[in-house]
């Protein structure tokens, strides 16, 4: 029996004050849910009144995929893989024993690279004494000790109660007070704090009020709106820094970008007493890749990718040669009227024909085994340390003909009618016809990748921010959000240290602000020991 639903009229200020009055009668966990839940119905609601939104993009983001893997997706369809050859291809050889897939197994010390280490000396015994079990020899030091590493839990904010001691004249009723210890400052809030509450709540994606609840249980009293004021008046301090970074990027070789929807409640209501034709709010994501380096930013607001990267690239030398960028084929992510390389994600090309598997198994089996053989290759180059020309050279070999093969079989496909073109499929072999020069870019231009996977895992940042915090209240909160995103993903693409850059950059604000190039992530640890002019 088909159940009956009552739809009630409401819109957003009533639904939000519905559940304001609610919180009353809830509990603080209860109330985060029926708020949450009322955020969720928001958003779907936007997305079914979105004209492209379909019930494919729905019924993925209500039940996302667990993994993409051709053999994974054709296994799902009931159809098995084709068995893979002995013989390589690429004529790489096999390796003789079996390599261990990273993370796995236990960390060995040298993983725990901010550590302190400890020396400890043998308690009787030293350098060149008489060996106490055959009275003969002599002992030596070893060039490798033992290491023991032992982990100890603590507080992400600890607080330290200094009692200064005060005496008092009983004639003249004169106090006088100890000193305040050496090197403990002036400020409440250590330069440290500001590092971790934005490494929590941008980096990791916990929200404020979530870290106010685990500090209290610790005996640590901090609210969430002085969380806030910590990590607001901080980003003022490196906000150069981040500039830096955007000047930096601008001089990229390859720029990805790509954006995800966003909630700027501040915006969404200048939005709807606008009632302009643009209601979307979107975070940005431009990754900027050149000898090596990665530099990743965020950008929160009304523009579309396209129009940020645009932004971008004011800031990029004259002089230098025409930048290779990358994303999905939206005509939204082109940085008009900025004309560069243009290359389209192969990843996205390829998951038109994974979302279609189940009703086309055979064809899509062609077309995922095969576009396996070129990124198998992009592995083997990057597995040999190969330069851009050398991996040029490599693909061309050998993904070249994979590719052209690929291309002939798509084009018979409609040509011969072995397929409806307005057919999921058609659809699918027409996407890669349609976008084949920009799909192919790295079989012509040196440096060019295969897909926007970089600028797609680096806006899993805001995804998780979204996920967990569900919005931006006002337009600087988004701005000051980016700018922490900015700096702590750029970071990890580094391996550097976010927490120790960020709290750097704050206790030598005045230095990043004469010269910020010198305090970049790469950068700065030569600063710090560079002495002062």
């Amino acid at each position: 029996m088909k159940p009956v639903i009552e739809f009630i009229d409401m819109d957003r200020e009533e639904l939000n004050q519905l559940v304001e009055r609610a919180h009353a009668s809830l509990s603080e966990g209860d109330y985060r849910k029926v708020k949450g839940m009322a955020e969720a119905l928001t958003y779907l609601s936007d997305l079914v009144a979105d004209q492209q939104t379909t019930i494919r993009d729905l019924r993925e983001l209500m039940f996302p995929a667990s993994t993409e893997k051709t053999e994974a997706v054709l296994k799902q369809a009931g159809v098995e893989p084709t068995p893979k050859p002995s013989s390589d291809k690429a004529g790489a050889e096999k390796p003789k024993a079996q390599k261990q897939t990273a993370g796995h197994g236990r960390n060995g010390a040298e993983e725990y690279r901010n550590a302190p280490r400890v020396q400890v000396a043998h308690a009787s015994l030293k350098h060149g004494d008489r060996c106490p079990g055959c009275q003969k020899g002599k002992v030596y030091e070893q060039q490798e000790p033992w290491r023991l590493v032992r982990i100890v839990g603590q507080a992400p904010l600890a607080a330290t109660v200094y009692e200064l001691q005060t005496l008092r004249c009983n004639l003249c009723g004169e106090i006088y007070g100890a000193d305040v210890p050496e090197g403990v400052g002036e400020d409440k809030y250590d330069d440290s704090a500001a590092a971790m509450i934005a490494q929590l709540k941008y980096g990791t994606g916990m929200p404020f009020y979530r870290l106010e609840h685990l500090e209290n249980n610790l005996g640590i009293p901090l609210p969430a709106s002085t969380q806030w004021e910590i990590v607001e008046e901080a980003a003022e301090l490196i906000k150069p820094a981040r500039d830096e970074l955007i000047r930096q990027a601008a001089q990229g070789e390859v720029l990805h970008n790509d954006d995800t929807s966003m909630k700027v409640l501040s915006l969404r209501r200048a939005i709807i007493e606008e009632a302009g034709e643009r209601t979307g709010i979107f975070t940005s994501g431009v990754l900027s890749t050149r000898e090596g380096r990665k530099i990743a930013l965020f950008f929160t607001g009304r523009q579309h990718a396209g129009e940020n990267l645009a932004d971008v690239l004011k800031r990029r030398a004259a002089e230098l040669p025409m930048p290779i960028q990358m994303s999905d084929a939206l005509s939204r992510n082109a940085p008009k009227p900025i004309k560069l390389l243009v290359g389209n994600c192969l990843a996205h090309g390829r998951r038109q024909f994974v979302q279609i598997t189940p009703n086309f198994p055979e064809q899509c089996r062609h077309v995922l085994e095969t576009l396996g053989e070129v990124y198998h290759n992009d592995q083997l180059a990057r597995e040999r340390g190969s330069s851009r020309i050398e991996r040029l050279h490599f693909h061309q070999e050998h993904s070249k003909p994979v590719m052209d093969e690929l291309h002939r079989w798509l084009d018979t496909q409609l040509k011969q009618n072995k397929v409806e073109p307005n057919s999921g499929l058609g659809k699918a072999i027409s996407y890669m016809l349609r976008h084949w020069q920009a799909l192919t870019l790295f079989l012509r231009e040196p440096g060019a990748p295969l897909d926007n996977n970089l600028v797609e895992r680096a806006l899993k940042k805001a995804i998780l921010h979204r996920k967990n915090s569900l919005f931006y209240k006002t337009l600087n909160g988004a701005e000051v959000g980016d700018l922490y995103m900015s700096l702590i993903h750029t970071c990890e693409l580094n391996d550097v240290n976010p927490f120790d850059y960020l709290t750097e950059l704050q206790r030598h604000s005045e230095e990043l602000g004469a010269k910020p190039a010198e305090w970049m992530p790469w950068s700065y640890r030569d600063s710090l020991v560079r002495p002062a002019c």
